[in-house]
């Protein structure tokens, strides 16, 4: 955990939604570090059907985006440049809706159990008019 609480080993990154290539591959590589090694064991409640986690939610685009999010913010607020107060900042105004968000059981974890993944139906989109 220690790696993480001075500095990541991974450059700051634009939002992993918007890369491609070897670059979303890096990008994937320093989240995953970082869900596994940091936000997990420290944030990581048990898994309930009222606060589901997908033990493999990088398959979850939703969940994808929302853990780079978070993971940009928390390298900006515990950085040296986060000041005394960004780690509480941090935890008030992106760890907890993140993770409230995620673990809800209407949220994009909904079915899924810690032994298993289950895939989601994106809902239609008709096309829109010319």
């Amino acid at each position: 955990m220690s790696e993480f609480a001075t500095e990541t080993a991974y450059p700051v990154a634009p939002f992993v939604l918007c890369l491609e290539g070897e670059e979303q591959r890096v990008a994937m590589a320093g989240l995953v570090d970082w869900v596994s090694g940091l936000l997990l064991p420290v944030y990581g409640r048990e898994v309930t059907s009222r606060s589901p986690w997908c033990p493999r939610w990088w398959e979850h685009a939703e969940a994808i985006a929302q853990l780079h999010a978070l993971w940009l913010a928390w390298q900006e607020l515990t950085g040296p440049n986060g000041g005394l107060t960004g780690p509480a900042m941090w935890h008030r105004d992106y760890l907890a809706p993140t993770m409230q968000t995620l673990r809800d059981p209407d949220g994009p974890f909904a079915g899924c159990r810690a032994g298993g993944h289950r895939p989601k139906t994106t809902p239609a989109v008709e096309q829109f008019p010319a």
